[in-house]
């Protein structure tokens, strides 16, 4: 896919420098407007989004703050460079808060505008190759209605592949919204019964007096308001699979009845004395600490042999963060279809918050964030104010599960600088170019993370 032609709009009511500015970005690969009215020109810019724009900070009946407060309200993604005949610190400062990327005197200096503009286009560049690389990254890394390429979700996908032709009871563990019951349904999808029906029973969602009732099915008259015969969800799933969530939260009474149905794979309706041959396949899962239970006497320790002959642990989203740009995208994929929209990422500020978060509520968490975000977004991409406050301004480390969530920043930075690298094929280059930083800098981050594997290997 050839990569878009960077775009830029200069506004400024004196020709003679916007003629200036064309000649000073001759021979550069840039699509260039330039325009002499204020309005006219925030109009094209808001309209566009071009990759840079540079203002004259004094303008006919407009100040160039107020465009650039627009701009950056409405088209964040456009890095905004301000021009000024009369430089004073106070004024370069607030425009810098304001969100300017740059601040120039005038008259400009071809060579320096040039090297300024050049730096800019370099950066818009990269931004549109990683959005590339994301986007043909995410569509060699699904799986069965998931996403990743870390390898933590690589050794998961492989291991649903090995075991879904042959399970009989699986058990999948892992914390609340890591995407537990995605994994179960592509263990159906793989397994030799996917014609068959899935069914989902939530242990914790049933009172105690009908949790028989409802795995087993009963028989008229068994109880006051049976006044028929009803299948229970084993019968309903024959040939099937049963997926048993948050498994921890079934009544200890109801536990060796359910042990029985595994063991002999038949089922006794409530008020019956026959049984019923059944062919079901269990899948269960749980955010509990099972064997702490059992420890407790809270869980039956054969039942949990029984389930996790197989077990499979979905890692929480703090432990497989390379895999947050890919999430990302596929949410984005999905509301932009939901709401009719067309949002093609993150701006650069927000893609920074949302690696600064613990994510202590994992993947699902990261949908609702993002599906709120697509929501507020009146732009192309989203921006830091459409993400909630929660994420803008989290609560301290402090309480964060007693920080067993929280990756470094330092971390963060060598394990992206890893993946870059994977994915430029081993080229550091290429790498470095692809993040922005010198290849010194690249070296540095490299060679921390050879040096905390070999403290790894030898500790």
């Amino acid at each position: 896919m050839k990569q878009q032609q960077v775009t830029l709009v200069a506004v400024d009511d004196d020709p003679t420098t916007l003629e200036l500015i064309k000649e000073s970005l001759d021979g550069m690969d840039l699509q260039i407007r330039t325009i002499t009215d204020p309005d006219e020109g925030l109009n094209h810019i808001l309209e566009t989004q071009p990759d840079i724009a540079v203002l004259d900070l004094v303008l006919p009946g407009r100040d160039g703050m107020e465009l650039l407060e627009a701009i950056v309200q409405k088209s964040p993604n456009t890095e905004v460079l301000l021009m000024t005949g009369h430089y004073s610190t106070d004024s370069a400062l607030e425009a810098i808060q304001k969100g300017a990327c740059d601040y120039l005197t005038k008259p400009i200096s071809v060579a320096d505008f040039r090297l300024r503009i050049s730096r800019l286009a370099t950066e818009a560049n990269r931004r549109q190759e990683a959005l590339k690389l994301d986007s043909e990254m995410f569509s060699t890394h699904r799986f069965e209605g998931m996403v990743g390429q870390s390898p933590l979700m690589r050794d998961l996908f492989a291991r649903i592949r090995r075991i879904a032709p042959h399970f009989r009871t699986v058990l999948i563990t892992g914390s609340t919204g890591t995407g537990k019951e995605l994994v179960a349904r592509a263990l159906h999808r793989l397994s030799p019964v996917s014609s068959g029906r899935f069914v989902d029973f939530n242990c914790s969602a049933v009172v105690e007096s009908l949790f028989e009732s409802e795995l087993f099915g009963y028989v008229k008259g068994a109880f006051t308001g049976a006044q028929s015969d009803r299948m229970g969800l084993f019968e309903h799933a024959n040939n099937g699979v049963l997926f048993l969530d948050e498994l921890g939260d079934t009544p200890l009474n109801m536990q060796s009845k359910l042990l029985r149905a595994l063991q002999n794979q038949e089922i006794r309706r409530v008020g019956s004395p026959l049984t019923h041959k059944v062919n079901v396949r269990v899948i269960a899962a749980t955010n509990r600490n099972l064997p702490k239970m059992i420890s407790e006497g809270t869980f039956r320790d054969d039942l949990y042999y029984r389930l996790s002959m197989v077990e499979l642990k979905v890692p929480r989203l703090a432990e497989r963060k390379e895999d947050v740009s890919l999430l990302v995208r596929h949410f984005l994929e999905y509301f932009n279809e939901q709401y009719g929209k067309n949002i093609r990422g993150l701006t650069p500020r927000a893609q920074a918050t949302l690696s600064r978060y613990w994510w202590p509520g994992n993947v699902r968490e990261l949908e609702n964030v993002l599906g709120a975000a697509c929501m507020m977004a009146q732009d192309s991409m989203i921006d830091v104010r459409d993400l909630r406050e929660s994420i803008k301004n989290p609560p301290t480390s402090a309480s964060a599960e007693d920080g067993e969530n929280i990756v470094p920043l330092a971390d963060l930075e060598r394990q992206h600088a890893r993946s870059t690298l994977k994915r430029m094929r081993g080229n550091k280059v290429k790498t470095a170019e692809a993040l922005g930083i010198s290849r010194a800098t690249l070296y540095r981050l490299l060679e921390e993370v050879d040096g905390d594997d070999s403290e790894a290997k030898t500790g």
